[in-house]
């Protein structure tokens, strides 16, 4: 059993559209939200990176869908693409879609790492150190669109003149998470420009090397996540995580049954971590996210 006197932890569910329907992801978010997770995340790709095979929906326009039909469970990127888009149209997108949400917002983003897809797609993009670079401003941008003042900005790599943002955001202004975890491009990013540090799946093993550096945000985590409800199916379950989820990409994957689950959970609280972002090995089978609400996520969040 958990201990009552664990910090709050709070869980979020990651499901990328790779071949689901949008009718799919609605209800997945549905669901998600009666069982109690605070956030659902999706990817920004234009294709899904080692399944080319599988229909992969578009983002920001799921995500619209997605708002406008669930009532309170926030929404956000894991993470968005920057490269992708102008800052000036990226803060227009965004606050629309906080507007649909009714303020549900958060906005992740990474300044795009997957370089096989810059290539597929024609996007003519810099070096690494560029791309960190332009995040950076575009950030400074968003912030400046988010007041819905007009404003001028000279960076090295976007340059606006008398630009502002309207509609703003429904609370005047949205939450930023940045996700990775390299220490001279990123970590710096999250320390000055970030209120959430996404640590990826893959980083867990180097979370108290990169804590520090995370400066004053807060930090979320991803997990890859094998439920255990029959002792007999544990190997089943392993071996469908492994498969989808393997090592190579996602670290060391959490298996158990809800109550080692609880545990596992309870001690990453105790680390520091705030928002638990779990992707099951079932492609959140409505029973385990049911089963999940009620006996990890109700303890942990103190509900």
């Amino acid at each position: 059993m958990t201990d009552s006197s664990s910090p709050a932890l709070r869980f979020g569910l990651f499901m990328p559209q790779i071949g689901c329907s949008a009718t799919e992801m609605i209800a997945a978010a549905r669901n998600a939200e009666q069982a109690g997770f605070d956030s659902l995340w999706i990817m920004d790709h234009l294709y899904a990176p080692g399944a080319p095979q599988f229909d992969t929906l578009e983002s920001w326009t799921l995500l619209s869908a997605i708002a406008a039909s669930t009532s309170s469970i926030r929404l956000g990127h894991l993470v968005g693409c920057n490269p992708f888009r102008h800052p000036s149209l990226l803060a227009k997108m965004a606050a629309t879609v906080d507007q649909l949400s009714g303020g549900r917002l958060d906005l992740g983003l990474g300044w795009g790492s997957v370089e096989e897809e810059f290539g597929i797609f024609g996007f003519e993009v810099g070096t690494r150190r560029e791309r960190a670079e332009q995040l950076g401003e575009t950030i400074e941008i968003l912030r400046k669109m988010f007041t819905g003042e007009p404003f001028d900005y000279t960076g090295t790599h976007f340059r606006l003149s008398g630009a502002y943002g309207r509609p703003t955001p429904v609370r005047g202004t949205i939450p930023i998470h940045i996700g990775g975890a390299g220490k001279q491009l990123t970590m710096p990013l999250v320390a000055e420009h970030a209120q959430w540090w996404n640590c990826v799946a893959s980083a867990r093993s180097r979370f108290d090397e990169l804590a520090p550096l995370r400066g004053a945000a807060r930090i979320s985590v991803q997990y890859p996540v094998g439920v255990v409800i029959d002792e007999s199916s544990r190997s089943k379950v392993a071996e469908r995580t492994a498969r989808r989820m393997p090592e190579s990409g996602w670290g060391e994957p959490l298996i158990g049954t809800l109550d080692e689950l609880a545990e596992k959970f309870a001690s990453e609280a105790e680390r520091g971590v705030e928002l638990a972002i779990v992707r099951f090995h079932d492609r959140a089978d409505p029973d385990t996210l049911d089963r999940f609400g009620r006996e990890v996520i109700a303890p942990l969040s103190g509900g």
